[in-house]
């Protein structure tokens, strides 16, 4: 593979988040960065096949996203709903199984295999990079993650999941657990 390519800015993605910007709140930047940091892995797994690159920057943009709209630890269901709501009701055109998939297996522990298998695998190992902050390296190294990290800095996104998780449950135990019942695929 070629060296990791970082583009700091993305028109698609910050139109996406326009509308949720305020929703999101405090925690926009935490959150933004790491929606860029997942798709710069998951396009480099996709080799930046400029076929794929929409639907990978919104899926990202879309894929925590109930965490705030609808306040829930459970979030990937909501996600989906809302990332295949208003890719109907926008007209994007984007193929709405490949969108709920990428969605919905980003959090699967062992290899997604089925339809649309290079572009949701390539989204739930970028997910497993950012989300273990580099401890999972889905055959990166070490200074290609440090690289992406410096490009896109944490701005507390780890933190704010604790924080949600604790809001919405009254306990971080509590709401680990929660998160983890409702979000994680075999």
């Amino acid at each position: 593979m070629t060296d990791i390519v970082i583009k700091t800015h993305r028109p698609l993605v910050e139109n996406l988040f326009a509308p949720y910007r305020s929703i999101i709140g405090k925690d926009y930047d935490g959150y933004r960065n790491h929606v860029y940091r997942t798709i710069t892995y998951a396009m480099h797994f996709l080799e930046q096949s400029q076929k794929h690159e929409p639907l990978v920057e919104t899926a990202f943009v879309y894929h925590d996203i109930g965490l705030w709209t609808d306040q829930a630890l459970a979030y990937l269901e909501p996600s989906e709903a809302i990332a295949l709501r208003d890719n109907e009701a926008f007209g994007w055109g984007l193929d709405p199984e490949a969108l709920r998939g990428a969605i919905h297996w980003h959090h699967k522990i062992f290899r997604y295999q089925g339809i649309h298998q290079e572009l949701i695998e390539a989204c739930r190992k970028a997910d497993w990079i950012d989300a273990t902050q580099g401890w999972v390296r889905k055959g990166l190294s070490r200074s290609t993650i440090a690289k992406v990290e410096a490009a896109f800095p944490n701005c507390g996104f780890h933190k704010s999941l604790m924080r949600l998780a604790k809001d919405y449950s009254g306990s971080t135990i509590v709401g680990g657990y929660k998160v983890t019942r409702g979000i994680v695929k075999w």
